[in-house]
């Protein structure tokens, strides 16, 4: 089981989430980004709205998500 904040997966805040794979941990981070844009949380909407631009240029975005998972592998297990 691995620990990482939403900060550190692109968001805005550093509630923590856990999972065993890198594919977990990103859906766990995504539900959050659902919950916080239905709250219409300002800070979560900012880091969304930067994601969004990574996607619109060819290759970022994915660039984006190898860099976190090589995060997620770098990190100890609890």
């Amino acid at each position: 089981m691995k620990t990482m904040t939403c900060r550190q997966l692109g968001g805005a805040c550093d509630l923590e989430f856990q999972a065993e794979t890198f594919e977990q941990m990103a859906e766990l981070s995504k539900k959050h980004g659902m919950e916080m844009f239905q709250q219409n949380d300002a800070a979560h909407l900012t880091a969304m709205r930067k994601m969004k631009e990574l996607g619109a240029k060819p290759g970022a975005f994915e660039e984006w998500m190898t860099a976190r998972k090589a995060d997620f592998d770098a990190l100890s297990e609890l």
